[in-house]
């Protein structure tokens, strides 16, 4: 009769032990393989705009706009690359967003964009003459100054800046032209310039 009993009461402090130890692993989650779908993580880079602590919803009215602007940068391997930076846009203050993107690629990175490692190839002096909009083109005139300095590695790579921000903010075809006259071929070292403005503008 005590063996019975030794074995009975044996067999519930098991049991009990058991539960007690689900009960642990369960309340502290041991032994769960955390996977992807459990950890989001997301990359962020120069052209992404810094979150607002709270997001609270907005009408279509309240919606923020953003115009793209190219700059260069590096990249995680130290290979310079073509970096897009938002700028917030009004249409109200700013005018057509080709207009403002453009002024703002000539006006140079900001200082908060410049901390965050990019820069540009477009002399300082450079001014935008005018920007034409037509029903079926878009015509920027620069001043001399962009097309002054550097050598020729700097003069493609201000050339593709310019590009690649008219091609993102417009569907119309973008010409470039220089102090008023169309720039087939642009600076002394003469490049050729394909127009309208394309990807392949620069491909002689």
């Amino acid at each position: 009769m005590n063996i019975a009993r030794q074995i009975i009461i044996g067999a519930l402090l098991v049991a009990i032990g058991g539960l007690v130890t689900f009960g642990v692993l369960k309340y502290f989650n041991f032994g769960h393989d955390i996977t992807g779908s459990d950890i989001e993580v997301s990359e962020r880079t120069t052209t992404e705009e810094e979150a607002d602590p709270v997001q609270q919803p907005q009408t279509p009215s309240q919606q923020k706009v953003y115009v793209n602007v190219f700059f260069i940068g590096q990249n995680d391997n130290k290979e310079e690359v073509y970096k897009a930076v938002k700028r917030q846009y009004d249409a109200s203050v700013d005018g057509s967003k080709i207009k403002y993107a453009i002024e703002s690629l000539i006006a140079g990175p900001r200082p908060n964009e410049k901390e965050k490692g990019v820069y540009s190839e477009i002399p300082t002096g450079t001014e935008v003459l005018s920007i034409r909009e037509y029903p079926d083109k878009v015509v920027i005139n620069l001043s001399a100054r962009f097309e002054t300095g550097g050598g020729t590695d700097s003069l493609y790579k201000r050339l593709y800046q310019l590009i690649k921000t008219a091609k993102r903010n417009t569907d119309l075809p973008v010409y470039l032209y220089i102090e008023g006259q169309k720039a087939d071929v642009v600076g002394g070292e003469g490049i050729m310039l394909n127009q309208p403005l394309s990807d392949s503008s620069l491909d002689g």
